[in-house]
């Protein structure tokens, strides 16, 4: 029986090179989509406050007039709501608990750094 060629390091970093090549690809992907819906949100963002001023300006005529405004007030608290939830979306996809990996480590580092040399100075001061 023949055994197989055992894998040389140059086919291992290839297939590694590969793998990494992927994921940056996938990255990008998922970065270019994240923009393509920023900037949707940001379009619709925009449509959304310009027509509640629009709807304002017509409630504050009509309280003028004294007109029935129900159907405005419900239009504008459901324009409220959806920019609610645009903004909660702008904000939360742009926030990542990934992003805070780095600055957590690095606090918990320099402030047990800081602790330990807290001690040191204090018992040296005995």
């Amino acid at each position: 029986m023949r055994k197989p060629p055992k894998p040389s390091p140059e086919d291992s970093s290839s297939f590694e090179f590969e793998q990494a090549l992927q994921q940056v690809e996938q990255a990008l992907a998922t970065l270019k989509e994240r923009l393509s819906q920023v900037r949707r949100d940001q379009k619709r963002l925009g449509q959304l406050q310009e027509r509640r001023e629009q709807l304002r300006q017509e409630m504050d005529r009509q309280r003028q007039e004294s007109s029935d405004s129900e159907p405005l007030q419900e239009e504008l608290r459901q324009i409220q709501e959806e920019l609610e939830t645009i903004e909660l979306n702008l904000e939360s996809q742009l926030f990542t608990f990934g992003s805070l990996k780095e600055p957590f480590w690095q606090a918990v580092r320099f402030g047990g750094l800081g602790l330990v040399l807290g001690w040191i100075l204090k018992s040296c001061a005995r």
